[in-house]
């Protein structure tokens, strides 16, 4: 499913997208905020791209006019008791692409198709310290709720602030 915004395609990713993911996920200000290493080589960005981002809930965030992965977003159950029968979205964007407005655009996209279909509440979390992070949800009009460890795949564990947003609020 393509899903598109007045300026994003959020597209799935496919296997041809190992050399444009290393290039943005390689950096070492992106992965590590998300809780995740940076990627080590292309072949390890076609590995992820497999076992993680080609799934039917986790979309390439494209720029119009370019089919080029920038970030991506995804949405997945909850893993909090909180969250439970519940989505939380997860985002990154490439660092030249940061501050531009392109993750709330993708965020509010996602939000606006899975309330369409019929998801009463949506979670976001960031780790405490990453305040882009942070800034997105916010612009997004997700309200924080409580704060718990988050175990990052990378393996350490962090404070992560956790945020829902309510369809009836949602007015975009």
């Amino acid at each position: 499913m393509r899903i598109e915004t007045e300026r994003l395609v959020l597209r799935p990713w496919r296997e041809e997208d190992a050399a444009a993911l290393y290039q943005y996920a390689s950096d070492p200000q992106v992965g590590p905020a998300a809780g995740w290493a940076p990627h080590r080589d292309v072949p390890d960005s076609l590995n992820i791209l497999r076992s993680v981002l080609m799934d039917d809930h986790t979309w390439a965030i494209t720029i119009k006019g370019s089919d080029e992965p920038v970030g991506s977003i995804g949405i997945s159950p909850g893993r909090q008791e909180a969250e439970r029968g519940e989505y939380e979205i997860g985002y990154w964007i490439g660092r030249p692409f940061w501050g531009q407005g392109y993750v709330p655009e993708a965020v509010r996209a996602l939000m606006s198709l899975y309330f369409s279909f019929g998801a009463g509440r949506i979670w976001c979390a960031h780790a405490e310290g990453n305040d882009k992070s942070r800034r997105v949800i916010e612009k997004c009009g997700f309200t924080y709720r409580f704060t718990a460890p988050w175990t990052a795949p990378i393996g350490e564990v962090r404070t992560a602030l956790y945020y829902a947003a309510e369809a009836e609020d949602f007015d975009d």
